[in-house]
């Protein structure tokens, strides 16, 4: 069975980010993946600082490095804050791929962003991108951009454009399907 995480670069309540997320986990098992959201909050890391002694790295850092390293898609929900992601992403990313060089390099990697404008948070999503290219990430060809969030979601917690939800169905499609040459 596949094994697919998701988080939210929003740790606040009431994230839009974090409901993409659970939604596309929802979709995820309805396809039988073993899908699972992963709450940035449960896994504090103070900012990423290579001076830090070993003995005071943050073991969250290397769960969440052996989590994405066992996985085989990902999907990041970012929030767009001011033309990029959010510090609590990079900051996770960051400490992910110090712990575990090969975290990246096994999954593939889908990535959203629910955003009050029209835009869809498109910018946070090419420096998420380009952010995750360079750490080994093989990244789904659908990026799933969801704009004017106060209406996005439905009362049952799904996508009310009809456009962006298959755009939607095609990403988590990708996710269970796109792999590197040689994985199955």
């Amino acid at each position: 069975m596949t094994k697919i995480l998701a988080i939210s670069g929003s740790i606040r309540k009431h994230s839009y980010n974090a409901q993409l997320a659970h939604m596309v986990v929802k979709h995820l098992r309805a396809k039988g993946a073993n899908a699972a959201y992963l709450d940035l909050a449960n896994f504090q890391m103070p900012l990423f600082n290579e001076d830090l002694p070993e003995e005071d790295q943050p073991d969250s850092a290397l769960e969440l490095a052996d989590l994405f390293a066992s996985a085989d898609a990902v999907f990041i929900a970012s929030p767009e804050y001011n033309g990029s992601l959010t510090p609590l992403l990079k900051n996770t990313i960051d400490w992910v791929h110090h712990q575990k060089l090969g975290a990246f390099a096994n999954a593939t990697f889908g990535i959203g962003s629910v955003s009050s404008g029209s835009l869809a948070g498109i910018m946070a999503l090419s420096h998420l991108r380009d952010i995750l290219s360079k750490v080994g990430a093989l990244i789904a060809p659908t990026a799933l951009g969801v704009g004017m969030a106060t209406t996005a979601f439905n009362e049952n917690g799904e996508l009310s454009d009809t456009r962006v939800a298959a755009r939607a169905d095609a990403m988590v499609n990708e996710l269970l399907t796109v792999r590197r040459r040689g994985q199955q």
